[in-house]
This record gives C-alpha cells, sequence and structure tokens, in this order.
C-alpha cells in the first residue's frame, strides 16, 4: 500500500522526531498519566466508593478498560506515524481517510481547551509553593483563596484582571513553549528525565513525614477500609472506570501522538504495562499521603474523618492542605513539598496535552516545533490568560474542565473504539502490529474489552452524564454560562473536526515517511 512507503529522493519529507529510547519515552508517558488528578482526585473517589474494596473495580477497570485502550492508541499512532489527524487519516485509508481526519481533530481540540485551564491550576500550585515559605493564606485558607488570591466574582465573562494569577500563569506559559520548541528528545523527554524523579522524591518524603502525623492512621483507616456492600452499587463500577480512563491520558491524542515518536522495531506493550501500574502505584501512594495527613487534620480538630469536607479537587488542594499546613509541626516544609510536587506532576502531563496540538498542526503544515509551539502557544496563552487570570477564571475552568472531562474525552474515546473495531474492522490489524513490535502479546480478548466492553461502560458515563447536566445543570451556574462555556467548549471541538480536515495539507499526508508493514502482518 503506498501509505505505507517511505518517501525517498529531493522531495522527501523531514525525518520525524524520535525518542532517544525507551527509557525516554516510558519517562514521558509516566509523567502524562501522573498529573494532578493523582493528587487531588483518586484519594476522594477512592473513600467516597467503598474505601478499600474501591481497589477491585478500579484493578478490574484498569484491566479490562485502560491498559486496552492505552495500547489502542499506542497502536494507532505507532503504526500510522503521526499525531492523532494524521494517524487516523492514515488508519482510514484513501475511502475514508478524509472524514476519520476529524476524530483526530477532536481530540486535538479536547487537549487546546484543556491545555488552556490546566495551565492556570499550576501557575495557582506555584503561587502556593511560594505562600507557603510564610503561609501566606493565614487562618483563613478558604477566604484567602476564593477572596484575597483568585477575587471570584459572578459567572460571566470579566476583563477584570487578577494579577497574583496572571504573572506566574505567564511565566508557566514562558516555560512550556521554550520546553516545546526544543522538540521531544531535547525537550519533553529532557524535562521528564528531570522533573518525574524530582516528583517521585519529593512526594516520598511527603509521605513518609505524614506517616508519623498524629491522626495517620485514623486517615489510613478511613480510606483503606473496605464497605463491601458498595460492590453492588453500579455508580462505584462507573467510578472506578472513570477514574482510569482520566487518569492514563487516553482517548484524546495524547499516547497516540507519543507512540508516533516510537523508532520501527519498538516494544509497545511492555512499556504499556509499566506506565499503567506505574500510574495506578502513584494514585495509591497519593492516597496514602493525602489520608494520612487528613488523619492528622481530624485529630487536630477532635472529629472523625468522615465529618471533614472537602477531600477532592480544587478544595482539597487549596484550601484544606493550606489549614492542614498551618496546623502541623514543620508546617512550611510540608507545604513546599506538596505544592511542589503538584506543580511538577501537572507540568510534565501539560507538556503532552499541548504537544497533542503542536504536533497535529506540524503534521498538517509541515512547520517545525519551533515555530509550531511560537505560534500556538502564543494564541494558547493568550486565550488562557484571557479566560482564566480574571475574576470569573475559577468558574470558567471548573465548567470548562467537567465538559472537556465528561463529554469531550468520554465521547471521544467511544468513537475511536466503535470506528476502529467495528466500522473499519481494523482491530486485527492494530493487534498483529502491536504482537509484532512487543514482548507482551495480547489475543483476541483485547478486541473484545476495546470494541465491546469499553464502548458500552463509557457509553452509559456519557447518557448518564448529559441528561444529569441537561436537566440539573452544573454547580449552580446560570444556564446561559453553561451554554456558552460548558456547551460552547464541546460546539468548539466539533468545528474543530469538521473544518480541519477540509483544510489543505502542505503536502499529501501519503509522502510522510511511514513504517512498512511488518513481515508477520503482511504474511497473515
Amino acid at each position: 500500500m503506498a501509505e505505507h512507503q517511505t518517501t525517498t529522493g529531493s522531495n522527501a519529507a523531514p525525518q520525524r522526531e524520535e525518542w532517544t529510547g525507551q527509557v525516554g519515552f516510558i519517562l514521558a508517558a509516566i509523567g502524562s498519566a501522573v498529573g494532578l488528578g493523582n493528587i487531588w482526585r483518586f484519594p476522594g473517589v477512592a473513600y467516597e466508593n467503598g474505601g478499600g474494596a474501591f481497589l477491585i473495580p478500579y484493578l478490574v477497570a484498569l484491566v479490562t478498560a485502560g491498559i486496552p485502550i492505552l495500547f489502542l492508541d499506542y497502536a494507532i499512532g505507532h503504526r500510522f506515524r503521526g499525531a492523532a489527524p494524521l494517524a487516523f487519516r492514515r488508519l482510514g485509508g484513501p475511502r475514508h481517510g478524509k472524514w476519520l481526519e476529524g476524530l483526530g481533530w477532536f481530540q486535538v481540540a479536547i487537549a487546546f481547551v484543556i491545555g488552556l485551564y490546566y495551565t492556570a491550576v499550576i501557575a495557582w500550585a506555584l503561587s502556593y509553593f511560594v505562600f507557603s515559605f510564610d503561609l501566606r493564606w493565614g487562618d483563613d485558607p478558604a477566604g484567602f483563596l476564593i477572596g484575597e488570591y483568585l477575587q471570584v466574582g459572578e459567572p460571566g465573562l470579566s476583563l477584570e484582571f487578577v494579577p497574583g494569577v496572571l504573572i506566574p500563569l505567564a511565566i508557566v506559559w514562558i516555560v512550556v513553549i521554550a520546553v516545546l520548541a526544543s522538540g521531544v528528545a531535547r525537550g519533553i523527554q529532557r524535562a521528564n528525565f528531570i522533573f518525574l524523579p524530582l516528583l517521585v522524591a519529593a512526594f516520598l518524603i511527603l509521605v513518609v513525614r505524614a506517616l508519623f502525623l498524629d491522626g495517620a492512621a485514623d486517615g489510613l483507616n478511613a480510606l483503606f477500609t473496605p464497605d463491601w456492600a458498595a460492590l453492588a452499587n453500579p455508580d462505584v463500577w462507573i467510578a472506578a472506570y472513570s477514574q482510569i480512563f482520566f487518569s492514563l491520558s487516553i482517548a484524546f491524542g495524547i499516547m497516540i501522538t507519543y507512540a508516533s515518536y516510537r523508532k520501527r522495531r519498538s516494544n509497545l506493550t511492555g512499556p504499556g504495562l509499566v506506565v499503567a501500574f506505574s500510574n495506578s502505584s502513584f494514585e495509591i501512594l497519593a492516597g496514602i499521603g493525602v489520608f494520612a495527613t487528613l488523619g492528622f487534620f481530624a485529630f487536630e480538630q477532635g472529629i472523625a474523618v468522615s465529618d471533614l469536607d472537602g477531600l477532592t479537587g480544587v478544595t482539597l488542594s487549596f484550601i484544606t492542605f493550606p489549614a492542614i499546613v498551618s496546623q502541623m509541626p514543620g508546617g512550611p516544609i510540608f507545604g513546599i513539598l506538596f505544592f511542589g510536587s503538584l506543580v511538577m506532576a501537572g507540568f510534565t502531563s501539560l507538556l503532552s496535552v499541548l504537544q497533542v496540538v503542536s504536533a497535529a498542526f506540524q503534521d498538517k503544515f509541515g512547520i517545525s516545533p519551533r515555530r509550531a509551539a511560537a505560534s500556538i502557544g502564543v494564541v494558547s496563552a493568550v486565550l488562557s490568560i484571557l479566560l482564566f487570570s480574571t475574576t470569573t477564571g475559577l468558574i470558567a475552568l471548573d465548567t470548562a474542565d467537567q465538559w472537556a472531562n465528561n463529554v469531550g474525552i468520554v465521547a471521544s474515546a467511544i468513537l475511536t473504539s466503535v470506528l476502529v473495531i467495528w466500522v473499519l474492522r481494523k482491530g486485527a490489524e492494530l493487534r498483529f502490529h502491536l504482537n509484532s513490535v512487543s514482548t507482551f502479546r495480547v489475543g483476541r480478548t483485547w478486541i473484545f474489552f476495546v470494541g465491546l466492553l469499553a464502548p458500552v461502560v463509557l457509553a452509559y458515563m456519557l447518557i448518564s452524564r448529559i441528561i444529569s447536566l441537561i436537566g440539573e445543570g452544573y454547580a449552580g451556574y446560570p444556564t446561559a454560562y453553561l451554554i456558552a462555556v460548558g456547551w460552547g467548549s464541546v460546539l468548539f471541538m466539533v468545528i474543530m473536526a469538521i473544518v480541519m480536515p477540509l483544510t489543505r495539507w502542505k503536502r499529501s499526508p501519503d509522502e510522510f515517511p511511514v513504517w512498512p508493514a511488518f513481515e508477520k502482518e503482511v504474511a497473515r
């Protein structure tokens, strides 16, 4: 097939960037997977859904959906050697490639939206890293966050900028653009080599310190005491699939893009297992650290852990934890470690999110990593500052995150599974490709998990969430605001999916170098 031939001669496309080796790829993939959600989402979700018993549906979800879809992303990215739009276009071939390219741009649009607000959270964490030195939030962390730091106003469009947010947000954008402009090996890979070990070391120190706090055992008991009755609740299983799904950075172009930078004969499934279980291990480590600390907080107040509020998300990180830091011995050091960990975990994930956008435009328009990082980064930075460094930044962030994750990513995963496995019938080809290069071989059950089980579970999640958002709204925000920001984000994703495939490629996508089919695939 023409699409599997490597171009030669004077008109050959530039050689695609590559990771320097397997370790570089694994660290980058783990850096992408281990993000803010591991620290501030998993502990609370586990606690609210059966405690120790939650680990059973969590592991089932990991094996039956998380790892299979991760392998699907790897197979598509490596087999067709491109960012999501180019990879899906090649996968669809001459007949279906153009419309399937739209799915890739839908994923790029998701990454673009997430990148805008994810940067803001990292900027907050960077500010709180500095605030930890003198415990600047004082005796009222909630009032400090909402009033003095974010200066939260009413939902709507505001041009009232908050300097305390704008300055660190600009700094984060400058750093991330510089890293992306340096390319895959010299930029992203090198950043992960530095930040990921630092993140693990800092968080291990934090966890060890937390375990020796008064009340730590009560916190761990609250987290890990199993509520076996919860396993009969379908919502607990849905929560497990949701956590695994959002945690692994799958179904919105990241792992497709990262796999496209691997050499031809690169083990895919073995590193995939390392990435998946490393991510889950860090989540459990985060749960231990967070709930040991919450146990101390409850002990200091003379209440049970179950009586505490704010066990997930922004509230946990920027209200509950500052309150704990203010009360504990050596609080400033603990705060520095915690918020430093948030910055590093968020930064490595942010690089992967923005690389999805950068790589897609590099493929489509034949531009260099430096030019893509500069042009896309500047546009993104301006939009991010306009939307999330104002008095309505927190509300806009909360709304965009809800729709991007629970509608955009879930819809993308369903479409990918159904179109690739059932419409285009590419399951066998991708399975053979994985087995041709990998040490851990996948069987036909992989196609069942990817093509049937995962889409059914995800469809239930998506339909339930859409019904809830339409019928009940979200967080009490005005309906008009939710339509503009929430559903408007989804509309932007759909428009990108329709418009971008209609734009002209700088050169034919078939001219880019692609790995030829492996002998085992040709022979089958």
